[in-house]
């Protein structure tokens, strides 16, 4: 669940995500559903190929505070 993410390791953020994917070090990932999906469209096909899954139902806004930062998160990937 969402309110995991603040305990949890994680990366925040397309590039450091991307990478965790391709590494094999992500186990999760969240995309927001308000996202610009040029952004992480690629993320969500990376995950596919890589059998990760993806939960996309929650805000920018909500990632990020769930996160605590104090921006909006396009992407977080659990590791």
């Amino acid at each position: 669940m969402i309110t995991e993410l603040s305990s949890q390791e994680k990366v925040i953020g397309v590039k450091q995500s991307r990478k965790a994917i391709r590494e094999g070090r992500a186990k999760q990932v969240y995309l927001a559903c308000d996202a610009d999906p040029a952004i992480v469209d690629p993320v969500a096909e990376s995950c596919a190929m890589a059998g990760i899954p993806v939960e996309q139902s929650h805000t920018m806004a909500q990632l990020g505070q769930a996160c605590r930062i104090t921006v909006g998160a396009a992407v977080v990937a659990v590791l």
